[in-house]
C-alpha cells in the first residue's frame, strides 16, 4: 500500500461517507446522490459542474446554476456540512477591476482555489468565444473579475493551490467554439494571474474512454508522491459523447510532467443520475476537498450536467492505484 500523505491542512468537518460493505471500488458514490437538484434556486433549470471549498469552519462555493432560459451564470452557496447547500438565487454580480473589460455574459464550469489570500475563481468565459476568465473573492460577497487568461478558444482552467517556482500556475485546454471533439491538457504559468505564458504539453487522450478528449478537473492535490490530478475523459459512442473520470500523478516542482497515470477509469456513468438529465452519460468532476491529517477525499461532480453528486476515497488507495494502473 503506497504511503503517500496529502500536503496541506487538516479539514475534520470534511463531508464524508464511509465505502460500503462489499465495495471494493477506490472511489465510492454518496448513497443520499445527489446532494443538489437541478431546481435548487427559483430560477434553475440545473445545478451541476460547481466548486466548493472550507470556508470559515464550514463551506462556500461558486454554484453553475443554468436558468430556465437555459442561460449560463454563477451563483455563490453556502453549506454548513457540504452535503446541504443554501445557493443564493441571484447570480454573482462582477466588479470589474479595469473598466475596459466586457462584462462576462456566459459563465460556466467554474473551480475556486485557496492561494495566499484571497479564493480565486477560474470558469469558461464568454469573450468572443469560450475562454478562461479570472477573478477573485475573499467573503463570497463581493466578487472582481480580474482578467481573461487567453485569447478563446478554450476551456477547463484550473490552477494549482500555491505558487510553484515563483510562478501561478493553470491547467487548461485549448479547444474550438463548438463542443470540442478533441482536447488535450496543457499549463500555462503567470507571475501575476494576469499575463500567462511558458505553455507546457501536460498529456493527451490514451484509452478509449478518454479518445476524443481530455481536460483537468478539481484543483490538484498536493501529496507527498506528487500532484494528484483527477481528470475529465470523453469517448465518442454510437449514441453521443460519454464522460467519464481518472486520476494522475505529477511531478511537485515540474507539474507538466507525469510521473504516472492510471489506465482504467475510476468514475463513469453508471448510476440513472449520471446517465439521465440534460446531456445524458455525464461524470465531471470539479471540486476535491482533502483532509490532510486522515488523507480523505471528497469529490463534487457534475451528473447528466443536471445536478451536483459527491464521491470519495483515500490519497494513499488512489495513488497505490494510479501506480499499480499505469497506462
Amino acid at each position: 500500500m503506497s504511503s503517500a500523505k496529502i500536503i496541506g491542512s487538516p479539514l475534520p468537518n470534511i463531508p464524508w461517507e464511509d465505502r460500503p460493505e462489499g465495495c471494493s471500488d477506490v472511489v465510492w458514490r454518496y448513497s443520499g446522490n445527489p446532494i443538489i437538484p437541478r431546481n435548487a434556486t427559483p430560477t434553475s433549470n440545473s445545478v451541476f459542474n460547481s466548486a466548493a471549498v472550507p470556508y470559515r469552519g464550514k463551506f462556500a462555493g461558486v454554484f453553475r446554476a443554468d436558468t430556465r432560459t437555459r442561460h449560463m451564470q454563477l451563483n455563490a452557496g453556502f453549506s454548513d456540512d457540504g452535503f446541504r447547500w443554501r445557493i443564493n438565487p441571484d447570480p454573482i454580480q462582477w466588479i470589474l477591476d479595469d473598466p475596459e473589460l466586457e462584462y462576462p455574459h456566459y459563465l460556466y464550469d467554474p473551480r475556486v482555489c485557496w492561494i495566499e489570500d484571497r479564493y480565486w475563481v477560474t470558469w469558461c468565459n464568454g469573450f468572443h468565444g469560450p475562454t478562461i476568465g479570472i477573478g477573485y473573492t475573499r467573503d463570497f460577497q463581493e466578487f472582481h473579475f480580474l482578467e481573461n487568461a487567453y485569447v478563446p478558444f478554450n476551456r477547463n482552467g484550473v490552477l494549482f493551490p500555491r505558487k510553484i517556482n515563483g510562478r501561478f500556475m493553470m491547467l487548461n485546454r485549448p479547444s474550438d467554439n463548438g463542443h470540442t471533439p478533441f482536447g488535450e491538457i496543457f499549463l500555462s504559468q503567470s507571475e501575476d494571474m494576469i499575463h500567462w505564458g511558458r505553455h507546457r504539453w501536460v498529456m493527451r487522450p490514451q484509452q478509449a474512454w478518454e479518445s476524443t478528449k481530455i481536460g483537468p478537473g478539481p484543483v490538484p492535490i498536493e501529496t507527498t508522491e506528487g500532484w494528484l490530478m483527477f481528470h475529465h475523459g470523453v469517448l465518442t459512442s454510437c449514441n453521443g459523447f460519454v464522460y467519464a473520470w481518472g486520476a494522475t500523478l505529477l511531478d511537485l516542482d515540474k507539474p507538466w510532467k507525469v510521473i504516472a497515470r492510471g489506465a482504467p477509469y475510476l468514475i463513469a456513468p453508471w448510476m440513472p443520475y449520471e446517465q439521465v438529465g440534460d446531456v445524458p452519460n455525464v461524470t465531471f468532476p470539479c471540486a476535491a476537498l482533502a483532509d490532510a491529517d486522515t488523507g480523505r477525499i471528497t469529490v463534487y461532480y457534475g451528473c447528466a450536467d443536471t445536478v451536483t453528486g459527491l464521491a470519495f476515497c483515500k490519497v494513499d488507495e488512489v495513488v497505490d492505484w494510479v501506480r499499480k494502473n499505469q497506462a
